[in-house]
This record gives structure tokens, sequence and C-alpha cells, in this order.
């Protein structure tokens, strides 16, 4: 019975784990410091297996253990990975106070308003301000230039049409691996959202990595129907990544994240 109790633990846990660990990663601004918050959540569980079960969502309790732990560490953001990663940080400091966390449990994870509250030891009504104040300060940031990497028409319109709703500028759309970088060529982007399996069975990520050896550091997010391809823990991974099928929230959210995290001088304020 016990080794039954074992196994389900482990099956549970692992199948959670790489949100967790995405949630982390784009917390805390770093892979780095977001793996440590994540071993330090595996490491409570073992020592004590009853945390699962303190929701009736494994998966909201397990992003209890992690916001406890994150607490309690003075929700620090260190242990930087790149000059990306410095940025964030740096902006972090700007935010409403537990805005950021709210707002990436509803919009990227897909928690809803009473799970965010139990995650983080609220109620419901103050989870929502939260997302609100965050969604606000966010999109009032920054503003730039998005080159969108998607071989679907309908779903390209659809980003495209959100990305500009928000007051970007799209500059291109490729369908394939040569077009990407090419687009990106010609005109430098200040964001990239991408999908990975592109119309001529070429790579997204591989485009991506060929666009950011000829620029440098360029925010990228992202979005696929195959998460568990970059979810690996293997580095780098990115620091947003949206699961098809998207909500026009969870769009927003990343890129309002991503251009204000990594904003500089070229982004038009």
């Amino acid at each position: 019975m016990f080794a039954q109790e074992a196994v389900d633990h482990s099956a549970t846990v692992a199948r959670h784990l790489p949100y967790l660990r995405r949630y982390a990663r784009a917390l805390t601004g770093s892979q780095s410091s977001g793996d440590k918050y994540a071993i330090a959540v595996l490491e409570s569980i073992i020592a004590d297996p009853t945390l699962l079960g303190a929701h009736p969502d494994p998966k909201v309790s397990m992003f209890s253990v992690f916001h406890s732990i994150w607490s309690t560490a003075g929700a620090p953001v260190t242990d930087a990975d790149d000059h990306l990663s410095s940025a964030a940080q740096a902006h972090m400091a700007g935010l409403t106070l537990n805005s950021r966390e709210a707002l990436l449990l509803n919009t990227v994870e897909g928690f809803d308003h009473d799970q965010v509250a139990a995650i983080m030891g609220s109620d419901a009504s103050e989870a929502r301000h939260l997302i609100d104040v965050a969604v606000q300060e966010m999109e009032r940031s920054v503003r730039g230039s998005v080159l969108v990497i998607e071989d679907e028409a309908i779903i390209a319109m659809d980003i495209v049409a959100i990305v500009e709703g928000m007051g970007h500028r799209v500059t291109s759309n490729a369908r394939t691996h040569s077009e990407a970088v090419e687009m990106a060529a010609a005109e430098k982007p200040d964001l990239i959202l991408a999908d990975i399996q592109l119309a001529d069975n070429s790579s997204g990520v591989e485009a991506v990595n060929e666009i950011l050896a000829q620029f440098g550091n360029i925010p990228v997010i992202f979005i696929t129907a195959f998460p568990e391809r970059l979810l690996t823990g293997e580095r780098p991974e990115p620091a947003f990544l949206i699961n098809k099928p998207y909500t026009e929230e969870q769009v927003r959210s990343a890129v309002s994240q991503a251009m204000f995290f990594s904003s500089t001088a070229t982004l038009r304020a």
C-alpha cells in the first residue's frame, strides 16, 4: 500500500513538475534560480508527502509549497543567467507586490482566481485585483516590434491581431526557418513569437537559435502544442512558453512580460 502511494505521488509530481519549473523560471527571471526553488519543493514533498493533499488539486498543492518557500525566502530574484535575466530583475522592483505572481499563475499556468488565492494564501478578490494591476502596469510600460514565426495562417492572423491590439508593431510573419532568419535580418525585432514546428517541417527552435546567434539576446515566446519538447530540464529553456490551444489572455500576458522585463533603449516607451 505504501509503495503504491509512493508511486502515485511520484507520477503526480512528475506530471506537474515541468510546469512548476516553467513558472519558477518566469518568476525569478533565471533558469538556475527557478530550478533551485523547484528542487526545494521536491525536497519538501519527499520529507512530508501529505503536502500534496493540502488542496484537492495536487498541482495547486505543489505550487502552494513553492510559494511558501518563495515567500519565506523573501521572494528574491538572483543568479541571473544572462542579460535578459538581469533586465528582468531590474524591472521586478517596479511592480506592485505579488502582482506578477498572480498574473503568471492565472494567465500562463491556467489557475482560476480561487486557485491563485489558495496558492498565494489570499482570497479570490485579492487575486483578481493583483492580476488586473499587473496587466495594467506591464501593458503601459513599453512598445516594440515583433516577429511572428507561425505556419498556420489562421493562428498567425490571430496572434498578429492580439499583438497589434496591444500597440506593438508586427514586422513580419514567417512560415519557415529560412523565412524567419531572412525577415529577422531585414529588420531586427524586439520580440519573437514562434511555433516550434513549421510548414516545411523545419524547426522554429533552430530558426530562433540562428537569429539569436546573429543578434544576441532577444526575448522569445514559444507558442506550441508540444511544450514537453522544450520543458526537458536541459539548458537553455525558454522563459515564456504557451501551450496550444492558447487564450488571448495568455498571449497578452507573455508579450507584456517579455517586453517589460527585457526592455532596452531600442523599445519605444
